[in-house]
């Protein structure tokens, strides 16, 4: 009785009466239940025992210390893997485990967003940039911006061709250097290695590898005793043709046309691009003869929080093992000592021994040339007073041209300079042009050069007027009138955007108004009247003919008014000169 009552108990309280029949019922189930739960409760023995040894070998067992790393896009996969590695290994800080994610984001980005010029940035704790370029400009402004610790790995700035391109190139271009770049990009030598190559760049305010490449050209330059023209021709050419991104570059060598393309890019990019996107026809790194700028992805620790930083240091450890510079070099990195792995060696145009680097020039230097760089590629806003008075008839000793087709041809030569996305108008300027008192006629409106005009474009229209404009046999020189009624229209619908210039093409024979209107005092003054640092408009001046010195004293005048300048053409070609000097004004306006 006893025995039963325990067995009654176990079988959830069923009475005596029935119990032989249960037993024999369920006494089956009863020998199944038994081991079963002893399974259960051992399984769950070992799963605990199983957490405990897991988490005693991986080190931690509190909760998780996230490490929120923001990457340059490049580097991001690399340092994910490491990351995964890193979780799985367990690390242990103050008590907690340690937890790495790493996102991806654009350093220019991330820049622009610290240094509070827009730009989205997400929350981050540690931030590993393409270049330590990003974090030297942002500390330049704001010293409390946390200084770099390190460089996780290297990639060198290469020039970059369609590898069924490389023996046509090196035969117009020669080897690689950014010597060759700038030579290539002289806006003033048309009969350069421009005619063939055509250099594709970076844009140096969004992306390192650009920014990188302009350095480079520009210390080369500079120390070869280039001329600061010729620098900034260079550098105008270049920003019209600026690529998007890397990528876009890289996928627009294999177009074939009238020029070679020739870009930019990082060494790792052009690993990238051949391994992910599997061309027909694979892109091939150049090495510049010089040396070359290196991208160094360097490490900048952005929290305060002393455990979040433990973790930052750990995984920046854990970032310097053999296995992280594996995973790196498996990606087309160098590590920071320069050295590659299999994706970069002595094939397909790669180099196993790391290029030379230049050296980093100083902040100051650095900060100079993007600003250069931004304020040559403002828009350009212009209008062209064109002289068509009776002694623009006159012909030109020696060329076989009259000063009107010379000067015709100096605008059209002037006008290929400006990127397609210019503002430009074209007035004539005589006496009486547009009925009693009115100097000048507005030809074409001040406009887009791609906006459509009585049917055509702005700028076939332009070159159009140029090509077929006749001087005014009886028509004296009203330049005074003209420039004051320019100037007022160009200041009153100044663009911020944009670089307002009024461009003058003369003989140079000056104000000739025998009916009278402004002095040459009174426009001068005018001039400085109307002036305004905040809006500036400045003109530039370009006389052409063996009249034009008798008249310069004037001509500096005017110009100077405006903090402008005014030349004298001996030659049609100067004309790119005179632009290129024009364009350096940018770098100082309004304060030449």
């Amino acid at each position: 009785m006893g025995g039963r009552h325990r067995t009654d108990e176990l079988d959830d309280g069923y009475t005596s009466y029935n119990e032989p029949a249960r037993r024999r019922r369920n006494g089956g189930r009863g020998k199944v239940l038994v081991p079963l739960a002893g399974s259960v409760a051992l399984a769950v023995l070992l799963g605990v025992a199983a957490f405990v040894i897991i988490n005693r070998d991986r080190g931690c067992s509190g909760d998780p210390v996230a490490l929120r790393v923001t990457a340059s896009p490049d580097i991001q996969p690399a340092l994910a893997k490491i990351a995964d590695r890193f979780n799985k290994a367990g690390h242990e800080v103050d008590g907690g485990c340690a937890s790495v994610k790493v996102s991806k984001a654009a350093s220019a980005t991330v820049a622009a967003g610290l240094g509070g010029n827009g730009g989205k940035v997400g929350a981050m704790d540690l931030w590993i940039p393409d270049s330590s370029l990003w974090v030297t400009g942002l500390r330049a402004k704001n010293p409390a911006v946390p200084a770099a610790s390190g460089s996780v790995a290297q990639s060198p700035v290469v020039m970059v061709a369609a590898g069924s391109m490389v023996s046509n190139l090196k035969k117009s271009f020669g080897e690689a250097s950014w010597s060759g770049m700038i030579n290539a990009t002289n806006a003033a030598n048309v009969d350069g290695p421009g005619r063939k190559v055509r250099v594709l760049a970076l844009d140096p305010s969004l992306n390192a590898a650009g920014l990188g490449a302009l350095l480079a050209a520009s210390g080369v330059a500079t120390a070869a005793g280039v001329g600061e023209e010729q620098l900034v021709g260079a550098m105008k050419t270049l920003s019209g043709s600026t690529v998007k991104d890397q990528e876009a570059l890289l996928a627009s060598l294999g177009v074939k046309g009238r020029r070679t393309p020739l870009g930019i890019s990082s060494e790792q990019g052009v690993w990238a691009f051949n391994t992910g996107k599997k061309p027909e026809v694979p892109a091939v790194p150049l090495y510049p003869a010089e040396g070359t700028f290196v991208l160094d992805y360097p490490v900048v620790v952005m929290s305060r929080d002393e455990g979040t930083r433990k973790v930052a240091e750990e995984f920046a450890k854990e970032l310097g093992t053999d296995a992280a510079k594996t995973t790196l070099r498996d990606q087309g990195f160098r590590t920071p000592d320069g050295k590659g792995g299999k994706a970069i060696s002595d094939t397909g145009g790669f180099q196993a021994k790391a290029p030379q680097a230049l050296e980093v020039p100083d902040a100051k230097t650095v900060a100079r040339l993007s600003q250069s760089w931004s304020r040559l590629n403002l828009g350009t806003r212009l209008v062209t007073l064109l002289d068509v008075s009776g002694t623009m008839a006159l012909p030109v000793p020696g060329t076989g041209l009259t000063r009107m087709q010379a000067i015709s041809k100096i605008a059209l030569e002037g006008m290929q300079l400006f990127p397609t996305n210019s503002e430009m108008g074209l007035w004539e300027f005589s006496t009486h042009l547009d009925g009693q008192g009115v100097d000048y006629r507005e030809a074409v409106p001040v406009g887009p050069l791609t906006e459509n005009v009585e049917g055509v474009l702005r700028r076939d229209l332009i070159r159009q007027k140029l090509s077929t404009v006749q001087a005014k046999a009886t028509g004296d020189t009203g330049l005074n009138d003209t420039l004051a009624a320019a100037y007022k229209k160009m200041k009153d619908t100044y663009k911020s955007d944009k670089i307002n210039t009024i461009l003058i093409l003369t003989d140079g024979a000056g104000n000739d108004d025998p009916d009278g209107g402004m002095s040459n005092k009174e426009i001068v003054n005018f001039l400085k009247q109307e002036f305004d640092p905040e809006k500036p408009v400045s003109i530039i001046l370009i006389a052409y003919s063996p009249d034009a010195a008798g008249g310069k004293r004037q001509m500096d005048a005017l110009a100077k008014a405006t903090h402008g300048d005014a030349y004298i053409a001996t030659e049609i070609l100067q004309i790119r000169k005179f632009f290129l000097e024009g364009m350096k004004r940018r770098l100082c306006s309004p304060n030449c």
